[in-house]
């Protein structure tokens, strides 16, 4: 009997463990928005951390067709987190910051071939500067017109919004930034990115001012899960290439640990 007590005490404990390990998790799930910059062979000094090869993101997109990712574009995730509808499991959303090429280039064929879709984020005026590879017009509006990708805005330049100190000057980088989207595109831009992912309030406020429906940051503080002028991303590097790296990356829990380095 003493044996058989026992047993029940700790099949109790461990269901209820289980059950508030499940609660706990459930609370601090994270959609995985995940971030990246340059596709590409060649690493140039200072985007180490910023540059996955071709053949990693190829590795990372079959990954989530084989094991039956939910991937969402960008805005359907933002719109079922400010609605508080139930995201479906395993959902994930693609970005990526800048601008590159090789976007065009490498990315773009990629994610046609396993038909996921992506938002990539403009910094308007280096648009079509060869030598900082960065996409051309014409390239942008076929990616757009493929169905497959939809752009945001980066601002107008590459200057972390919080070292401007002109409200004149964020108010341009922000809203005109829009405008000349838009013009180009000649569709609805809803999406903003903050320039190194860093944001004030002010900020925040200019671009819910400007029309946009939601926009992304990197490990935004004091900010809850939910808010879609803040939503977190998780940066993607050529170390993820290493694919049990990357299902942590996109299970949703990873912010939860991350956030605590």
């Amino acid at each position: 009997m003493r044996v058989s007590k026992k047993l029940t005490i700790i099949a109790v404990a461990v269901f209820l463990l289980l059950f508030f390990s499940l609660r706990f998790l459930q609370g601090n799930y994270v959609v995985p928005i995940l971030t990246y910059h340059s596709i590409d062979y060649v690493v140039v000094p200072k985007m180490e951390l910023l540059t996955v090869s071709p053949v990693t993101f190829e590795k990372q997109m079959r990954f989530l067709k084989e094991h039956r990712y939910n991937v969402l574009p960008l805005e359907t995730v933002a719109m079922l987190i400010k609605d508080k509808k139930k995201v479906p499991a395993h959902t994930v959303a693609i970005t990526f910051d800048d601008g590159f090429q090789d976007n065009y280039r490498y990315a773009f064929a990629i994610l046609k071939k396993y038909n996921l879709p992506a938002t990539i984020f403009i910094i308007v005026n280096e648009v079509a500067r060869p030598h900082a590879n960065r996409l051309t017009w014409d390239e942008i509006i076929e990616m757009k017109d493929s169905g497959i990708i939809s752009f945001g805005s980066h601002a107008l330049d590459a200057q972390p919004l919080t070292e401007i100190k002109s409200d004149a000057q964020l108010r341009k980088q922000i809203f005109l930034s829009k405008e000349i989207l838009e013009e180009r595109l000649n569709s609805k831009v809803t999406a903003f990115s903050y320039a190194h992912g860093s944001f004030t309030p002010k900020i925040r406020q200019l671009v819910i001012d400007a029309g946009y429906k939601f926009s992304v940051a990197t490990r935004p503080r004091n900010h809850p899960k939910d808010d879609i002028f803040a939503l977190r991303r998780i940066r993607i590097s050529e170390k993820d290439k290493n694919l049990l790296r990357f299902w942590f990356k996109a299970c949703g829990y990873y912010n939860l640990f991350s956030k605590r380095k």
